[in-house]
Protein backbone atom coordinates (compact mmCIF):
# COMPACT_ATOMS: atom_id res chain seq x y z
CA UNK A 1 0.00 0.00 0.00
CA UNK A 2 1.45 3.16 -1.29
CA UNK A 3 2.00 5.62 1.18
CA UNK A 4 1.53 9.58 1.05
CA UNK A 5 3.45 12.26 3.32
CA UNK A 6 1.60 15.86 3.51
CA UNK A 7 3.98 18.53 5.35
CA UNK A 8 2.38 22.05 6.33
CA UNK A 9 2.89 23.19 3.16
CA UNK A 10 0.88 20.69 1.76
CA UNK A 11 -2.17 21.03 4.19
CA UNK A 12 -1.84 24.90 3.62
CA UNK A 13 -2.74 23.97 0.04
CA UNK A 14 -5.44 22.56 0.00
CA UNK A 15 -8.99 23.86 -0.77
CA UNK A 16 -10.66 24.78 2.32
CA UNK A 17 -13.11 22.71 2.87
CA UNK A 18 -10.47 19.64 1.91
CA UNK A 19 -8.40 20.75 4.14
CA UNK A 20 -11.28 21.07 6.73
CA UNK A 21 -12.22 17.40 6.03
CA UNK A 22 -8.61 16.40 6.45
CA UNK A 23 -7.86 17.95 9.72
CA UNK A 24 -10.66 17.24 11.46
CA UNK A 25 -10.26 13.42 10.44
CA UNK A 26 -7.12 13.51 12.37
CA UNK A 27 -8.27 13.46 16.02
CA UNK A 28 -10.04 10.26 15.27
CA UNK A 29 -13.37 8.79 16.79
CA UNK A 30 -14.82 11.62 18.59
CA UNK A 31 -17.82 11.94 20.61
CA UNK A 32 -21.17 12.80 19.29
CA UNK A 33 -23.37 15.53 20.63
CA UNK A 34 -25.91 17.92 20.77
CA UNK A 35 -26.24 20.75 22.94
CA UNK A 36 -29.03 22.25 23.93
CA UNK A 37 -29.72 25.88 24.92
CA UNK A 38 -32.28 28.43 25.24
CA UNK A 39 -32.62 32.10 24.23
CA UNK A 40 -33.58 34.57 26.74
CA UNK A 41 -36.66 34.79 24.64
CA UNK A 42 -37.77 31.26 24.93
CA UNK A 43 -36.05 29.91 21.93
CA UNK A 44 -34.91 26.37 22.07
CA UNK A 45 -31.51 26.16 19.68
CA UNK A 46 -29.95 22.95 18.97
CA UNK A 47 -26.17 22.17 17.69
CA UNK A 48 -24.43 19.45 16.81
CA UNK A 49 -20.66 19.23 18.55
CA UNK A 50 -17.94 16.89 18.32
CA UNK A 51 -15.55 18.79 20.70
CA UNK A 52 -17.03 17.56 24.20
CA UNK A 53 -14.24 16.63 26.43
CA UNK A 54 -13.54 15.51 29.94
CA UNK A 55 -11.65 17.85 32.28
CA UNK A 56 -12.00 16.44 36.12
CA UNK A 57 -14.29 14.47 38.06
CA UNK A 58 -13.69 16.72 41.59
CA UNK A 59 -15.46 19.30 40.68
CA UNK A 60 -17.12 16.98 37.93
CA UNK A 61 -15.73 19.41 34.83
CA UNK A 62 -16.31 19.11 30.62
CA UNK A 63 -15.11 21.21 28.65
CA UNK A 64 -16.19 21.91 24.86
CA UNK A 65 -14.75 24.23 21.84
CA UNK A 66 -16.92 26.40 20.57
CA UNK A 67 -16.14 27.61 16.29
CA UNK A 68 -15.00 31.24 16.26
CA UNK A 69 -17.48 34.56 16.86
CA UNK A 70 -16.98 35.53 13.27
CA UNK A 71 -20.99 34.63 12.61
CA UNK A 72 -23.97 34.83 14.59
CA UNK A 73 -23.53 31.31 16.89
CA UNK A 74 -26.96 30.52 18.62
CA UNK A 75 -25.40 28.45 21.11
CA UNK A 76 -22.42 30.72 22.07
CA UNK A 77 -25.36 33.23 22.68
CA UNK A 78 -27.34 31.62 24.60
CA UNK A 79 -24.98 30.30 26.62
CA UNK A 80 -23.50 33.40 28.04
CA UNK A 81 -26.51 35.22 28.62
CA UNK A 82 -28.35 32.07 30.27
CA UNK A 83 -25.23 30.59 32.13
CA UNK A 84 -26.94 26.94 31.58
CA UNK A 85 -26.62 24.20 28.27
CA UNK A 86 -27.10 20.71 28.33
CA UNK A 87 -24.94 17.83 26.03
CA UNK A 88 -27.23 15.13 24.61
CA UNK A 89 -25.19 11.98 23.55
CA UNK A 90 -26.79 11.20 19.79
CA UNK A 91 -28.27 7.87 19.65
CA UNK A 92 -28.11 5.56 16.71
CA UNK A 93 -31.65 5.88 15.76
CA UNK A 94 -31.80 9.80 15.25
CA UNK A 95 -28.03 10.50 13.61
CA UNK A 96 -29.60 12.16 10.62
CA UNK A 97 -31.55 14.36 12.47
CA UNK A 98 -28.67 15.34 15.12
CA UNK A 99 -26.78 16.20 11.70
CA UNK A 100 -29.05 18.28 9.96
CA UNK A 101 -28.52 20.41 13.15
CA UNK A 102 -25.67 21.36 11.93
CA UNK A 103 -27.33 23.91 9.17
CA UNK A 104 -27.69 27.22 9.54
CA UNK A 105 -31.09 28.02 11.09
CA UNK A 106 -32.06 31.35 11.94
CA UNK A 107 -32.28 32.37 15.43
CA UNK A 108 -35.84 32.33 15.41
CA UNK A 109 -36.26 29.14 14.52
CA UNK A 110 -35.64 25.70 16.98
CA UNK A 111 -33.63 22.89 15.28
CA UNK A 112 -36.08 20.85 17.74
CA UNK A 113 -38.84 21.91 15.66
CA UNK A 114 -37.24 21.71 12.38
CA UNK A 115 -35.94 18.13 12.33
CA UNK A 116 -38.08 16.40 14.39
CA UNK A 117 -36.73 16.12 17.54
CA UNK A 118 -38.46 16.66 21.00
CA UNK A 119 -37.30 19.46 23.85
CA UNK A 120 -37.57 17.88 26.97
CA UNK A 121 -37.52 20.00 30.04
CA UNK A 122 -34.98 19.88 32.90
CA UNK A 123 -36.00 21.01 36.47
CA UNK A 124 -32.98 21.86 37.54
CA UNK A 125 -31.49 24.65 34.66
CA UNK A 126 -33.34 26.64 31.79
CA UNK A 127 -31.77 24.56 28.66
CA UNK A 128 -33.68 21.62 26.54
CA UNK A 129 -32.56 17.97 26.69
CA UNK A 130 -33.42 15.62 23.90
CA UNK A 131 -36.06 13.54 25.01
CA UNK A 132 -34.43 10.89 22.57
CA UNK A 133 -31.11 10.80 24.13
CA UNK A 134 -30.27 7.91 26.62
CA UNK A 135 -27.45 10.04 27.88
CA UNK A 136 -28.09 13.89 28.71
CA UNK A 137 -25.83 16.17 30.68
CA UNK A 138 -27.31 19.77 32.38
CA UNK A 139 -24.22 22.25 32.82
CA UNK A 140 -24.08 25.52 34.10
CA UNK A 141 -21.14 27.72 32.86
CA UNK A 142 -17.96 28.09 34.86
CA UNK A 143 -15.69 29.55 32.40
CA UNK A 144 -15.11 30.55 28.83
CA UNK A 145 -11.32 31.21 27.32
CA UNK A 146 -10.14 32.59 23.99
CA UNK A 147 -8.05 30.79 22.15
CA UNK A 148 -5.71 33.42 20.55
CA UNK A 149 -4.33 30.72 17.82
CA UNK A 150 -7.36 30.21 15.80
CA UNK A 151 -10.05 32.73 18.01
CA UNK A 152 -11.99 29.41 19.11
CA UNK A 153 -13.18 29.72 22.41
CA UNK A 154 -12.98 27.13 24.97
CA UNK A 155 -16.15 26.71 27.24
CA UNK A 156 -15.65 24.96 30.85
CA UNK A 157 -18.85 23.91 32.48
CA UNK A 158 -19.92 22.26 35.92
CA UNK A 159 -22.08 19.08 35.77
CA UNK A 160 -25.01 20.02 38.12
CA UNK A 161 -27.30 16.96 36.67
CA UNK A 162 -26.71 13.59 34.43
CA UNK A 163 -29.83 11.36 33.38
CA UNK A 164 -29.36 8.30 32.02
CA UNK A 165 -30.75 4.43 32.17
CA UNK A 166 -30.20 2.60 35.22
CA UNK A 167 -29.00 -0.21 33.65
CA UNK A 168 -26.01 1.50 31.90
CA UNK A 169 -24.62 2.39 35.44
CA UNK A 170 -22.18 -0.56 36.14
CA UNK A 171 -21.35 -0.91 40.09
CA UNK A 172 -17.58 0.85 39.66
CA UNK A 173 -19.07 3.82 38.39
CA UNK A 174 -18.81 3.20 34.73
CA UNK A 175 -21.20 4.15 32.90
CA UNK A 176 -21.48 2.30 29.58
CA UNK A 177 -22.14 4.24 26.55
CA UNK A 178 -21.83 1.66 24.09
CA UNK A 179 -25.00 -0.26 25.57
CA UNK A 180 -26.92 3.05 25.48
CA UNK A 181 -26.45 3.09 22.09
CA UNK A 182 -24.52 5.83 21.76
CA UNK A 183 -22.43 7.05 18.03
CA UNK A 184 -19.03 8.61 17.05
CA UNK A 185 -18.16 10.56 14.57
CA UNK A 186 -15.09 10.89 12.53
CA UNK A 187 -14.44 14.09 10.51
CA UNK A 188 -17.44 16.38 9.97
CA UNK A 189 -19.69 14.17 8.66
CA UNK A 190 -18.94 10.37 8.97
CA UNK A 191 -21.03 8.40 12.43
CA UNK A 192 -20.04 5.44 13.78
CA UNK A 193 -21.92 2.83 15.87
CA UNK A 194 -18.54 1.14 18.54
CA UNK A 195 -17.79 -2.40 19.19
CA UNK A 196 -15.73 -2.53 22.53
CA UNK A 197 -12.42 -4.87 21.90
CA UNK A 198 -11.53 -4.96 25.91
CA UNK A 199 -12.41 -2.90 29.20
CA UNK A 200 -8.95 -3.68 31.48
CA UNK A 201 -8.33 -3.53 34.94
CA UNK A 202 -6.41 0.31 36.31
CA UNK A 203 -2.92 -0.04 35.05
CA UNK A 204 -0.17 -0.33 37.32
CA UNK A 205 3.53 -0.64 36.43
CA UNK A 206 3.96 -3.82 38.44
CA UNK A 207 0.94 -6.16 37.51
CA UNK A 208 -0.29 -7.06 33.76
CA UNK A 209 -3.69 -5.70 33.44
CA UNK A 210 -6.53 -7.81 33.29
CA UNK A 211 -9.87 -8.13 31.70
CA UNK A 212 -12.73 -6.68 33.49
CA UNK A 213 -16.12 -8.15 32.12
CA UNK A 214 -19.13 -5.57 30.74
CA UNK A 215 -22.32 -6.97 31.00
CA UNK A 216 -26.00 -6.04 31.63
CA UNK A 217 -25.56 -8.19 35.00
CA UNK A 218 -23.03 -5.74 36.25
CA UNK A 219 -25.64 -3.26 36.27
CA UNK A 220 -26.26 -1.41 40.13
CA UNK A 221 -29.75 -0.99 40.96
CA UNK A 222 -30.48 2.37 42.86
Amino acid sequence: MAKKVFNEHDIQALPQRVRANFVNSLSGFKSANLVGTQSNHGVHNLATISSAFHIGANPPLMGMIMRPHTVVRDTLENIKQTGVYTINHVHHSFVKQAHHCSARFGSDISEFDAVGLTAQPSSKIAAPYVAESFIKIGLELEQISLIELNKTEMLIGKIVEVIFHDEHLLEDGYLDIESSGSVAVSGLDSYHSTKRLARFSYAKSDIEPSVVPVSASSGTKR
